[in-house]
């Protein structure tokens, strides 16, 4: 069963002073997570996990995260700059950005920022961006197209992805760079999103080490660090297996000793980018229910809804529920769970089997610490709602307000409009 940090009673009291939907995150779970995250790949030379923002952008949340020795995954200008507020600074941030204007581009290298491209196209459009100088370490994005097979339906096939470089590209890309006087490499890899099979990130590995190592072969061009991507599922229905980093980290490492040493490599920086395996399940959107209805099937309906939380929605994506103080009751009925948006989609959970749910109780959905306020949105006019961090000394800080109309309107010439003429 999926647990939540505050029993029934601290949570209804928490609901008076921050009215629901709210998201509450673990700080001593995220601290205790990235800490076993930071062992298991401590069998590297060297090793950091760049926290990817778009996971969880708030600067609270990458503090704590900084203070664990995370660097920062960005890949747009609002991302770096909350990596920079949260004191993440310098090479400690990976601009993987795609389509990037010229201007995010300066930032990240003003900061120092290491900078991933994601098209060969790119070089001398940052060469141009910078005045005509590239900066002394580039990193690229690899597609290894249909060289990587197994990968799962959120990112895709490799060949039908937008992002990264070919197999040839790469070799042309490195070769262009190491002439306009590049002295610091990097290899990158993103080729799946919630992926549960260990063995599908060895394989990657494998394929980015014997890339790296031809590299140095044919071109002369020392790859420094590879930063892995990130992709590391999480157990979202009950059924599910979590990842083991040791065994991931082992088998790696493996390809690493096959591959890396004899190719006189050694030592290579090894990199992650993990977002949802981080933060993911420590995170949860806590919602009120305020409607049932009796048609053709039973439905409830929260105070909350896809504009907090779209990937039900969006992806069809299994999220557990659980109504707090009846966490041990039969789950003897069925239902849809709802939110208020007019899209049918709009819905937490389907045909769900739960306890009865009353007026009023509290309802918890799980797995919600990444890419879940992230990927809110305002149709409908909806409001987004709060985030509160449950601090390891048992209290809890607010660390971003729920929206409220004069924030929905603020980007609207709302004195002018009396006097406009239709």
């Amino acid at each position: 069963m999926k647990t939540f940090p505050l029993n029934h009673d601290d949570l209804v009291k928490l609901t008076e002073q921050f009215p629901t939907p709210f998201y509450l995150y673990d700080e001593k779970a995220i601290r205790e997570n990235m800490r076993r995250f930071t062992k298991a790949f401590s069998i590297f030379p060297v090793f950091r996990e760049y926290y990817a923002v778009k996971a969880c952008p708030n600067p609270y949340i990458l503090k704590v995260l900084a203070s664990e020795g995370c660097g920062a995954d960005c890949s747009s200008l609002p991302e770096l700059m909350l990596s920079s507020m949260s004191g993440i600074k310098g090479k400690h941030v990976m601009f993987t950005s795609n389509e990037t204007p010229a201007n995010e581009y300066k930032y990240a290298f003003a900061n120092g920022n290491i900078i991933n491209l994601d098209d060969i196209t790119h070089i001398s459009f940052l060469k141009n961006a910078l005045g005509g100088k590239l900066p002394d370490t580039i990193c690229f994005r690899y597609n290894p197209g249909p060289a990587k097979h197994g990968c799962n339906s959120i990112i895709g096939k490799p060949e039908e992805a937008k992002y990264g470089l070919t197999r040839d590209q790469m070799f042309e890309a490195y070769k262009i760079c190491k002439e306009e006087g590049v002295q610091h490499f990097g290899l990158h890899t993103m080729v799946a999103s919630n992926e549960l099979n260990p063995n599908f990130f060895v394989d990657t590995a494998k394929l980015v080490f014997e890339l790296a190592a031809e590299v140095k072969e044919k071109l002369g061009v020392r790859i420094e660090f590879v930063d892995l991507g990130g992709g590391l599922g999480i157990p979202y229905k009950p059924e599910q297996k979590a990842v083991d980093y040791d065994e991931v980290a082992k088998g790696i490492r493996a390809e690493y000793d096959r591959v890396i040493v004899p190719a006189g490599l050694d030592p290579l920086e090894i990199y992650w980018e993990c977002g949802r395996p981080i933060t993911g399940p420590y995170g949860w959107l806590v919602a009120k229910a305020i409607h049932e209805k009796h048609i053709y099937r039973e439905y409830i309906g929260l105070d909350s809804c896809m504009a907090d939380l779209m990937r039900p929605g969006m992806y069809g994506s299994y999220h557990e529920v659980t109504v707090s103080g009846k966490e041990n009751a039969p789950r003897d009925h069925v239902y849809d769970v709802v939110g208020s948006l007019c899209e049918n989609c709009d819905k937490f959970a389907v045909q769900r089997e739960l306890p009865k749910i009353d007026m009023g109780d509290l309802v918890i959905i799980h797995d919600a610490g990444a890419h879940g306020r992230a990927m809110g949105f305002n149709y409908n006019g909806k409001l987004r709602c709060g985030e509160l961090l449950l601090r390891e000394d048992g209290s809890v800080k607010e660390i971003r307000r729920r929206e409220t109309i004069d924030d929905l309107f603020s980007t609207l010439d709302l004195a002018g409009v009396d006097d406009f003429k239709a």
